[in-house]
């Protein structure tokens, strides 16, 4: 009932500043018990995380739900990563995703390796009542229950997941601001940002992303050329005159994965070096075991400067010299 309450916001709050990692920390053992043994739990907390202003019982409630939904998406055994960090979202993402606020936040991402979903049932995901477990599983109140909680905190929800390929929950609170924070600190996203004039390769199915991507790179002084689909890319690439110093692609693709990729189209060009972005954590693509130690990743939404600092060091593998 207390769901069916807070969903109506008519339980009395009481948000208090906290920090998230002290929270999630002391949850983790309600966590584990919660999805079961056979899931295996792990928790990267964020440094120097900025603190939050919300209802302790309200993340209790967040922490709950996701931990169900993670276990219900995995058949047997599995894995669930907790994650903090603090985000700034830009302009530039609110273009992409239309209920993206710009500002300060902390991100507080579960991400699971089971069953995954498809669009349409994205679509969907926060509406009261919708389900897609059997009868009698469920109510389909958990994850309205978190977009109540996270809309009336201000803050918004980002999904991202692929049929078979897990799912992650990225969920983002707005900084608190107290009387220490300083408030010169995001000037500094304005210092200069390394650029260069190498030729790029984008992969990735998503015309926004790839559109956005573009729009920061040729900013920055790169030549950019893009493709939707691997076998795309591969005849992009085949018939470019000219080299193609850096790859950018998606991990998970429907054809063809990233890494897949990146090694088909190393064969004509040894030198062709490699940035793997995704929606999905580091960690969560780690376990799929599409990433070995050292190989350079981003995650998504990604700010303008993460991308110029990455690229630079994904092309200075190649080259140490480059347009610094």
């Amino acid at each position: 009932m207390r769901q069916l309450l807070a969903f109506a916001r008519k339980q009395t709050i009481s948000p208090v500043q906290m920090d998230l990692n002290d929270t999630v920390s002391g949850l983790l053992k309600m966590l584990q018990r919660l999805i079961g043994e056979n899931i295996d739990l792990s928790w990267h907390p964020g440094g120097s995380l900025w603190p939050v202003k919300i209802d302790p019982s309200q993340i209790d409630q967040i922490m709950a739900n996701l931990a169900v939904n993670a276990r219900d998406a995995i058949s047997d055994v599995g894995k669930m990563t907790i994650e903090t960090r603090n985000v700034v979202i830009g302009q530039d993402h609110c273009r992409v995703y239309p209920y993206f606020v710009s500002g300060e936040y902390v991100m507080l991402a579960v991400s699971d390796n089971g069953c995954g979903m498809e669009k349409e049932v994205q679509k969907n995901l926060f509406e009261p009542f919708y389900t897609t477990k059997e009868t009698g599983k469920g109510t389909g109140l958990g994850l309205s229950t978190i977009y109540g909680i996270v809309k009336q905190n201000n803050g918004f929800i980002n999904v991202y997941s692929e049929p078979g390929q897990g799912s992650a929950f990225k969920i983002y609170l707005p900084r608190h601001e107290t009387e220490e924070s300083n408030p010169g600190a995001s000037a500094k996203s304005h210092e200069q940002m390394p650029t260069g004039s190498e030729t790029i390769l984008i992969v990735e199915d998503e015309a926004a992303i790839v559109h956005l991507t573009r729009g920061m790179l040729e900013k920055l002084g790169y030549s950019v050329i893009t493709a939707r689909k691997p076998e795309d890319a591969l005849q992009l690439a085949a018939s470019h005159e000219g080299r193609i110093d850096l790859l950018i692609t998606d991990v998970v693709m429907p054809e063809m994965n990233g890494r897949d990729l990146s090694a088909r189209l190393s064969v004509n060009n040894p030198a062709l070096q490699t940035l793997f972005m995704s929606g999905y954590t580091a960690d969560l693509i780690a376990h799929h075991g599409v990433l070995d130690k050292g190989v350079q990743f981003i995650e998504k939404p990604f700010s303008h400067k993460d991308l110029a600092a990455k690229v630079r060091q994904a092309l200075g593998q190649q080259n140490q010299q480059g347009g610094h």
